[in-house]
């Protein structure tokens, strides 16, 4: 019985991706969010405006194009990140705050199902704002911010790319 439950162990630490031995396995820190508009974008957007537009206090960009920034899924790891990176709130927070909004009349940021929707989404239309993997960024985008896994905002310029 004993050494079955050793068994379940270690095969479960296979599975996570953990070394034999129980120690979480670690990667070299490398950009984990990659904020993104379309690669013909040349407009600016610093990280305070950038999280007003996300709660939807910012409607515009500067040159007063409509501003759409796009979200993941509520329950998308990388809509969590960038959430705390950018927005700093949980999760829950965020529900209570776009319950309140919507007895105001505002909604939430348009939502894509995946990654690949998102890429597509903000290349083809004009004044959106979203956020990738940074390694799933191609020449269709223009990286804006880059989110750290320790969730700091750096320049695109700052931060290391580290693909696999």
């Amino acid at each position: 019985m004993i050494r079955a439950r050793i068994v379940a162990v270690w095969l479960l630490g296979l599975l996570w991706g953990l070394p034999s031995h129980g120690a979480p396995a670690t990667a070299p820190p490398s950009p984990m969010l990659a904020v993104v508009v379309a690669a013909d974008w040349a407009e600016p957007l610093g990280t305070d405006a950038l999280a007003r537009a996300y709660l939807r206090k910012k409607q515009r960009w500067d040159d007063g194009r409509r501003l759409l920034p796009v979200n993941l899924p509520a329950g998308h790891p990388l809509r969590q990140s960038f959430s705390r990176a950018v927005l700093r709130q949980t999760t829950q927070a965020l529900e209570d705050y776009w319950n309140e909004q919507y007895f105001h009349g505002v909604l939430p940021p348009h939502v894509v199902q995946s990654t690949a929707a998102m890429a597509r989404f903000v290349a083809q239309t004009e004044g959106a704002v979203g956020y990738l993997p940074y390694c799933e960024v191609d020449a269709s985008l223009r990286v804006l911010w880059v989110i750290t896994v320790q969730g700091q905002l750096q320049s695109p310029e700052r931060a290391q790319r580290i693909c696999p």
